[in-house]
């Protein structure tokens, strides 16, 4: 889940232009089928491209052939409509979708966190957000946050999702704080300015503020998930039971795109970097990616279970292994 633009530089559109697609040609069998996939435009498309790429699509007898979204509720919408065969959500928009009775399933993991026993004791090293402050502000957790504000690209999203969180786990009351709706780069002048108390962001607009001298008070993302699938290729549920043998070739793909990724950093932060347009060095210097190659139900649960404690779903959505797609 590490280096992404923010979606609102990621796409201007619901559904834009083509970004890529596969030059794989029709296997002996027959003709590819093609797949069409949404993304958001961010430094973990890299596996993605990879499968691309590497041919590992064309292995399996499909074309994957990608579109950008504005982000990940309206790639969800596409899915559930069947203008996407799949699409990149992470798990927190996924479950409002789902609560709102919207079929899904998960086809694959796309990004998310190492196992905890894998994890540096430096959560920033992973975590491509952050919850900033200014320096010297005499804040010290993010118990202070009560009464103050705090910055995030939308309301009730991931992001502030994880940093209620965060406030939560240090004995304050989210309810407490004022949030504000600010794009990153508005959320980094109003920091500098001390306009606002506290900037939830993301990369690169993170190693902007820690170049400034603002401090790192919570990796609020890593927190919140702990470790396993974050981003998960989506797909409606009427999609996958029409193609079931090739979303199962899609999962089976990707992880292979995955695992090279995995092993293969540096050529994965290139790619990264040329999709997203962000500088190769400032790719480098930011929270590295990793890929998981499985999706357990434990880590969709965790994630149900919190945004039930934190007041942002009303029950639990219920979840079944069957959500998952097996790739075998």
């Amino acid at each position: 889940m590490r280096f992404r633009l923010p979606i609102a530089l990621a796409a201007a559109l619901a559904l834009g232009l083509t970004a890529c697609s596969s030059d794989a040609s029709a296997p002996a069998s027959g003709e590819a089928t093609t797949l069409k996939v949404g993304v958001v435009g961010i430094g973990s498309d890299a596996a993605l491209q990879l499968a691309i790429d590497k041919g590992y699509f064309k292995e399996e007898g499909i074309d994957v052939v990608t579109t950008v979204v504005a982000n990940p509720p309206a790639g969800v919408a596409a899915a559930q409509s069947g203008q996407l065969d799949l699409t990149y959500s992470p798990s927190i928009p996924m479950l409002n979708a789902m609560s709102q009775n919207v079929p899904l399933k998960v086809v694959a993991a796309a990004d998310g966190y190492q196992p905890k026993d894998q994890q540096p004791a430096d959560l920033a090293q992973i975590d491509d957000t952050g919850l900033f402050i200014p320096k010297g502000s005499g804040i010290t957790s993010p118990k202070d946050l009560e009464g103050k504000s705090i910055s995030v690209p939308a309301r009730k999203a991931q992001m502030e999702v994880t940093v209620a969180k965060a406030v939560k786990d240090a004995g304050g009351d989210p309810a407490k704080v004022n949030w504000m709706v600010l794009d990153p780069a508005s959320a980094l002048q109003s920091l500098d300015s001390r306009r606002i108390d506290a900037a939830t962001l993301i990369a690169p607009f993170t190693s902007q503020a820690e170049s400034k001298g603002h401090e790192r008070l919570a990796s609020p993302g890593a927190g919140f998930f702990q470790e396993g699938a974050v981003g998960l290729w989506v797909a409606g549920a009427k999609t996958v039971d029409t193609k079931k043998d090739q979303m199962a070739a899609f999962a089976r793909a990707v992880y292979k795109a995955n695992d090279y990724a995995n092993t293969h950093l540096a050529e994965a932060q290139e790619i990264g970097a040329r999709l997203t347009g962000v500088p190769l060095e400032t790719v480098q210097k930011g929270a590295e990616t990793y890929w998981p190659t499985e999706v357990k139900l434990e880590e969709i649960q965790r994630v149900n279970t919190q945004l039930v404690e934190l007041g942002f779903l009303a029950t639990e959505v219920p979840l079944d292994q069957d959500l998952i797609v097996s790739g075998q």
